[in-house]
C-alpha cells in the first residue's frame, strides 16, 4: 500500500515538472490535488498567487474525461486557455465571442475527448442546448472559480453563481470543486450551503502574502503623491484603481503626459480598444493600467510590481484581491491606497437605489474599509483576521503601521470596559450600541434594552465615540472579541477574552490615524518598503527579460507564458548554458526548453564569455536526457534508415505523435540524419527553400514558417521535416 502511493506520489511530481516545469507543489497542493483525484468533494480557500488554478489544472489532465471549469469573465478564460497552450495543454473555452461554426467543432472535440479542460461561463450553462451537449461528454469533476461570487456577502456577487449547483445536478453526480482567494467565514459557509458540499474536505491556506507591503495614505496632493510614487518604480509593471471612468481617463492622461506608458480600461471603452490596452499591459508594450475594478479578474500577469487605489474599494475583500494582483511571483509586490472620508460617501451614494438589505450589506464592507484604513494596528493583522486567521508576530516589518508605528498608551482598562459592556448587554449588540453604552448616550435602542441601568453604562464619557471604535476594533483583531457570523455585526467575548476579564494583563494599544486634517497636518509618508538586495545579475536579468519580449512578440504570446520572472532571476544567477542545466531551472521544464530555449542558451553563452564569468553550474540540480525505450527505438530505427511509416507502426505512434518525439529528440541533443527519407519525399528544389527560409529566419518557430509567404505551398508535415533536418544539421 505505502509503495502504491510513493508511485502515485511520483507520477504526480513527474506529471508537474513535465507540464509545468515545477519540481515541487506550493502549501497544499498537493494534498487539494490527491482529494480530487479520490472524487471527493473540495472546498479551496486559497489567496491569489498561491496557485489555485493548478490545483483543478493537473488533476484534469490526469483524471479519464473532461472536466469543466466555470468561470465568471470570457478574459478569464481566454488568459487561462492561453497560458494552458504555452504548457502544452489541450484547455477550451465555450463562452459568447465563439462562432456557431467553432461552436460546433469544439463540441466535436468534448465528445470525442480531445479537449482536457471547458472554461464556461455560468450564464453558458443556462442553455438548454449547452447542458443536452455535456450531458454526451465523460465530465471527470466540475472546479467553480471564483466561489464567492455565489454569496450576496461576496464582493463580486453574482446571482447566476447560485444557479450553479441545479446545473451540475442535471449532468449526473459528479465530483465538485469549489475554488476562492477571497472568502470571510461568512462567505465560506454561504458557498457550502450554496453548493450543497458541507461534507466537502475544507482546505484553508494562509492568506498572508509576505512579499507585499501595504500602505495607506490621505487623499492630500494625491496627483503629485502618484507622479512621484510612478517615478520612484519607473519601468515597473502596475495598475492603478479608480473608483469612476471619469477619473480612470485622467489618470491615464495624467500619467501618460508625464512619461510614463499608461494605459485606461473600463467597461465603456470600445471592446477593440479594451482588449488592445489588456494585450499591451500583458505583453509590457504598456507599463501601467489605470483601471476601474472591471480590470483584473481575468489578469493572471505574476510581474505587477505595484497596485495603486486611488480611490477607496468597496470592500475589503475588494481590496484584498485587487492587491493581491501584485507581487504574484513571489517577488516585491507594493500596494498604496488614497483614502478619504469623501471616497467612502461617494461610494455610500452609489447604493442608494438597492434593497434595504443590500444596502445594509454594503454599509457594513463599507465601514469595514474604513476601519481598516484608519487602524494603527498591522495591516497585515488586519487583513488575516477578516479571513479568520490569526497572525502571531507583533510586527510584519511590511506594512506602514509597522513600519511607522502610532504612539501606544496602555489600554487595558479600556479593553476590560469593552468587554463588561459585551457580556453586560448579553453579547447580542454590535459596535456602535456598544459606544453609546459606554459613552452613557440614551438613544432610543438605550432606552428600549433598558441598558441605562447596567454598572458600564457612562463609565467612558471621558472618551469621544472615535476612542471606542477604535478600542472595541483593536479588542476584535487581537480576539478578545468575535464576530457572530449568523448574526452580522453582532460581536461576542471569545475564550480569550473571558480568560482576559478574569485576569487582566497589561495590553497596550494606539489612536487610530486622523484622516480628517489637512495635508500639512498629517506626515505624508514617502518610505519605500525595505527590499531585499537583488543576489542575480541584474544586467543578465534585463538581457533576457528584453529577449523574452521579443521572442514573445514573434510567437503572439505574453512574455511569462515564455518563462516567468523567477525563472529570469535564476538563469541570471546560475547562468545555464545547456538545455539540460536550463530545464532544471524552476518553472522551465525540457518541454519550454524545447520551445523557447534556444536563444535564451545562446545569449547566456555569449554573456558568460565576454565577462570571463565562471559559471555557477553546480547550483542547478542537473538531470539527465529522459531516453526512454520508444525513444531508444526511434533512434536505432532511423540509423537503420527505416521508412517513418514503418516506425510509427512499430512504435504504436500516429505519424504525427511520431514527428513530435522525433523533434523531442532532436531538441534534446541528439542528431539524427533523415536524409535518406527526405530524398524519397520531399524534391531537391523544395528543401533548398525550406532549407534557405530557416537559415534566415529569426526562430525556428513552427507557427511563423507555416504563416510564411515564401512557404506557403508548402505542407506543414513538409517543414517540420525540414527543420528537424535543419537543426540536426546546425544545431548539433
Amino acid at each position: 500500500m505505502t509503495m502504491m502511493v510513493a508511485e502515485e506520489k511520483d507520477e504526480l511530481k513527474l506529471k508537474l515538472k513535465e507540464v509545468f516545469g515545477y519540481s515541487t507543489f506550493r502549501g497544499n497542493q498537493e494534498i487539494i490535488i490527491r482529494n480530487i483525484l479520490d472524487g471527493k468533494n473540495t472546498f479551496v480557500i486559497m489567496p491569489t498567487g498561491a496557485g489555485k488554478s493548478l490545483c483543478y489544472q493537473l488533476p484534469a489532465l490526469i483524471s479519464d474525461g473532461l472536466a469543466i471549469v466555470i468561470s465568471p469573465l470570457i478574459a478569464l478564460m481566454k488568459n487561462q486557455v492561453d497560458q494552458l497552450f504555452g504548457y502544452g495543454v489541450n484547455a477550451r473555452f465555450l463562452n459568447s465571442t465563439l462562432t456557431k461554426g467553432e461552436i460546433t467543432r469544439l463540441k466535436k472535440d468534448c465528445v470525442n475527448g480531445v479537449i482536457k479542460l471547458l472554461y464556461v461561463a455560468p450564464e453558458s450553462l443556462t442553455k438548454e442546448e449547452n447542458i443536452e451537449f455535456l450531458k454526451k461528454v465523460n465530465v471527470s469533476f466540475v472546479a467553480i472559480d471564483e466561489a464567492h461570487c455565489i454569496s450576496e456577502w461576496g464582493h463580486d456577487f453574482r446571482p447566476e453563481y447560485r444557479k450553479i449547483k441545479s446545473m451540475i445536478q442535471q449532468l449526473g453526480n459528479l465530483p465538485v470543486v469549489a475554488l476562492t482567494a477571497t472568502a470571510t467565514p461568512k462567505v465560506q459557509l454561504d458557498i457550502q450551503k450554496n453548493l450543497q458540499m458541507e461534507e466537502a474536505d475544507i482546505f484553508l491556506s494562509s492568506f498572508n502574502r509576505k512579499n507585499l507591503y501595504y500602505e495607506v495614505r490621505p487623499k492630500k496632493e494625491t496627483k503629485k503623491q502618484l507622479i512621484k510614487f510612478m517615478r520612484d518604480n519607473k519601468g515597473k509593471s502596475g495598475i492603478v484603481y479608480c473608483l469612476s471612468r471619469k477619473k480612470v481617463e485622467e489618470i491615464a492622461n495624467l500619467l501618460s503626459v508625464n512619461g510614463f506608458k499608461a494605459a485606461p480600461y473600463h467597461a465603456g471603452l470600445d471592446p477593440d480598444v479594451r482588449e488592445k490596452n489588456q494585450d499591451d499591459f500583458l505583453n509590457e508594450e504598456v507599463d501601467i493600467i489605470v483601471a476601474t475594478i472591471a480590470f483584473g479578474m481575468g489578469i493572471d500577469k505574476p510581474d505587477v510590481r505595484f497596485v495603486v487605489h486611488y480611490d477607496v474599494p468597496k470592500s475589503l475583500e475588494g481590496y484584498y484581491q485587487e492587491t493581491g494582483r501584485s507581487g504574484r511571483d513571489g517577488l516585491e509586490g507594493y500596494c498604496l491606497m488614497f483614502y478619504s472620508h469623501n471616497d467612502l460617501n461617494k461610494l455610500e451614494k452609489f447604493n442608494k437605489d438597492k434593497s434595504v438589505q443590500e444596502r445594509e450589506n454594503a454599509r457594513i464592507l463599507l465601514q469595514e474599509m474604513e476601519y481598516y484604513a484608519e487602524s494603527p494596528v498591522c495591516r497585515r493583522r488586519q487583513l488575516l483576521h477578516y479571513f479568520g486567521e490569526e497572525f502571531k508576530e507583533d510586527n510584519c516589518g511590511m506594512c506602514d503601521n509597522c513600519v511607522h508605528p502610532r504612539e501606544r498608551f496602555d489600554g487595558t482598562e479600556a479593553v476590560v470596559t469593552v468587554l463588561n459592556a459585551v457580556k453586560q448587554t448579553n453579547e447580542r449588540f454590535g459596535l456602535n450600541h456598544l459606544v453609546n453604552v459606554i459613552r452613557g448616550i440614551e438613544d432610543e435602542y438605550v432606552k428600549s434594552y433598558g441598558h441605562f441601568d447596567l454598572t458600564v453604562f457612562g463609565t467612558g464619557s471621558d472618551e469621544d465615540a472615535d476612542f471606542w471604535k477604535s478600542v472595541i476594533r483593536q479588542t476584535l483583531i487581537y480576539q478578545y472579541l468575535d464576530k457572530d457570523i449568523e448574526n452580522i455585526g453582532v460581536l461576542k467575548i471569545s475564550k480569550r477574552g473571558e480568560a482576559f476579564l478574569k485576569k487582566p494583563m497589561p495590553i497596550e494599544l494606539a489612536r487610530d490615524h486622523d484622516f480628517t486634517t489637512d495635508a500639512e497636518d498629517e506626515e505624508v509618508s514617502t518610505d519605500r518598503a525595505p527590499v531585499n538586495a537583488k543576489s542575480y545579475d541584474s544586467a543578465l536579468f534585463e538581457m533576457l527579460k528584453s529577449l523574452r519580449k521579443k521572442i514573445a512578440k514573434e510567437k503572439n504570446l505574453p512574455p511569462y507564458v515564455i518563462f516567468q520572472d523567477p525563472s529570469l532571476e535564476e538563469m541570471a544567477t546560475t547562468y545555464p548554458i545547456t538545455k539540460e542545466d536550463l530545464a532544471s531551472v524552476n518553472g522551465v521544464g525540457m518541454g519550454k526548453v524545447n520551445k523557447f530555449g534556444k536563444e535564451f542558451l545562446e545569449l547566456i553563452q555569449n554573456y558568460v564569455e565576454e565577462n570571463e564569468i565562471e559559471t555557477a553550474t553546480e547550483v542547478v540540480v542537473k538531470s539527465s536526457v529522459n531516453k526512454s525505450k520508444t525513444k531508444i527505438l526511434i533512434i536505432q530505427q532511423i540509423d537503420k534508415k527505416v521508412d517513418l511509416e514503418e516506425i510509427a507502426e512499430l512504435t504504436h505512434l500516429s505519424f504525427e505523435e511520431l514527428l513530435t518525439e522525433i523533434e523531442n529528440i532532436c531538441y534534446s541533443g541528439t542528431k539524427l540524419n533523415l536524409n535518406y527519407y527526405l530524398e524519397a519525399l520531399i524534391d531537391p528544389q523544395k528543401q533548398d527553400d525550406i532549407h534557405d527560409y530557416f537559415m534566415n529566419a529569426e526562430t525556428d518557430s513552427l507557427d511563423a514558417a507555416l504563416n510564411d509567404d515564401s512557404l506557403a505551398d508548402y505542407s506543414e508535415e513538409e517543414i517540420r521535416l525540414m527543420r528537424i533536418h535543419f537543426m540536426s544539421e546546425y544545431a548539433h
